[in-house]
């Protein structure tokens, strides 16, 4: 899941999973540990996920249900949530008795997936057809026979775009005539050197990073291919999405400059810094809190440039080292039920990765007042049933930070766009070994 809280486009450093499983097990905090029966004589289930989830109140709902079932929510950054679960299972201690793992970092653990409850020991392979085939597949091992997490969110991908801004600049705002002002991400730079050209003081979009992550998440492989050898220096589609932001963002100035997710990011939302921005379902929430109720009915949703997309997902997987495993499953099971993303959905934007909701009524109706009254539901459900991921291979948590980072020295004017692309080929040969 990616929904609202931090998200970041450049991971700061790579997650050394196989490394850190490897090393010697590190002390952990008692406090840190999972479920245990120290509730009165409940049982004592830990959730952990990283920024809001939308589980609050579906927990109270399932405690009422389940007298003799006390659940916390233990919350972190993004970053340090898998750093964490990480350590954590290295000591074979600390983790909670449910863990949240982000769709860029489960081919990583799924190479120490015997540190996780196969799921299907508990009857979870007959669950199969409650998700899109292709969320059903990022979770399982070993052909499918190993269940390694139940899916929760995904991320299909539209345009989020300041109307008061288009306007000014004389372009449409009607999210219908936006949308067929572009089909491609070249139509779409090029509608952004019309709006950099009418003199607005704005900026076309918020940061170089964002949009590039847009981009190749709409390709079928980016940095591995699906055997999952590395092809970053050898995938033209990434080489020309890198140079293609790049120009965009210093030598035609459409780029805000902003780090994603950062304070100076939601500042620039409030000062209506830029007009448009990539944005999964997930990320509405970010832009509403980061505008502020100064700029509700600004915002509105259009489609996004190039072929759908996705970007965010999580599972729900449960670390062996858990005392109650069964239960833990029954409480994934619940958070991750048809029911459930769709009060999910309507609470805090994240799409639902299952069929079913996202033909339900209860999802296709709904809208969003503070994007113009936007039908998110519609939207975000058509983008849904269409998309496919790309391949995310074992090391691309390690390798994709690497040409964020490289973009973010092209749009702040500290390194060339040739130059920044051999740092960056240079960088994961060495992570890479």
């Amino acid at each position: 899941m990616a929904p609202r809280g931090t998200r970041p486009v450049r991971r700061r450093s790579g997650l050394r999973l196989a490394a850190a499983l490897a090393a010697t097990a590190l002390a952990v905090t008692a406090s840190g540990c999972g479920g245990d029966d120290s509730s009165g004589g409940r049982t004592s289930l830990t959730v952990a996920v990283f920024s809001d989830f939308g589980y609050e109140p579906l927990i109270k709902e399932y405690m009422t249900a389940h007298p003799d079932v006390e659940v916390k929510i233990r919350r972190a950054e993004f970053d340090p949530h898998h750093k964490q679960l990480a350590t954590r299972l290295a000591a074979n201690s600390g983790a909670a008795d449910i863990e949240a793992v982000e769709e860029g970092f489960l081919p990583q653990f799924r190479q120490s997936k015997d540190r996780f409850v196969n799921l299907a020991d508990y009857g979870a392979a007959d669950l199969k057809t409650q998700w899109l085939p292709w969320k059903w597949e990022q979770g399982v091992a070993d052909g499918g026979a190993y269940v390694m997490g139940l899916g929760t969110d995904m991320g299909g991908l539209a345009l989020c775009y300041r109307t008061d801004l288009f306007a000014a600049a004389g372009l449409p705002t009607d999210r219908d005539e936006v949308s067929k002002l572009y089909t491609s991400w070249d139509d779409y730079f090029a509608l952004g050197q019309r709006f950099v050209g009418s003199g607005s003081r704005a900026k076309w979009f918020d940061s170089a990073g964002n949009i590039y992550s847009a981009m190749i998440n709409q390709l079928p492989y980016g940095y591995f291919d699906t055997g999952d050898a590395y092809v970053g220096d050898a995938n033209p589609q990434i080489r020309e999405a890198f140079a293609t932001v790049a120009s965009a963002a210093s030598g035609k100035g459409m780029s805000a400059q902003l780090d994603p997710f950062s304070q100076q990011w939601n500042v620039g939302f409030k000062q209506g810094t830029f007009a448009s921005l990539p944005c999964p379902s997930w990320m509405l929430g970010l832009i509403k809190d980061g505008s502020g109720p100064a700029n509700a009915g600004k915002w509105d949703i259009a489609k996004v440039p190039g072929n759908g997309g996705n970007w965010g997902g999580s599972f729900l997987t449960i670390p062996k080292q858990g005392k109650h495993p069964r239960e833990a499953y029954e409480l994934a099971k619940f958070l991750t039920s048809p029911e459930s993303e769709i009060k999910i959905f309507q609470s805090v934007g994240s799409l639902p990765s299952q069929p079913g909701p996202l033909k339900d009524p209860a999802v296709l109706s709904f809208r969003n007042e503070y994007f113009t009254n936007a039908p998110v539901g519609e939207i975000y459900a058509r983008s849904g049933e269409s998309l496919r991921p790309n391949y995310r291979g074992t090391r691309d948590g390690d390798v994709r930070p690497v040409f964020g980072r490289a973009l973010a020295r092209v749009e702040q004017g500290k390194q060339s766009p040739d130059a920044a692309w051999q740092a960056a080929l240079d960088e994961a040969r060495k992570i890479l070994g």
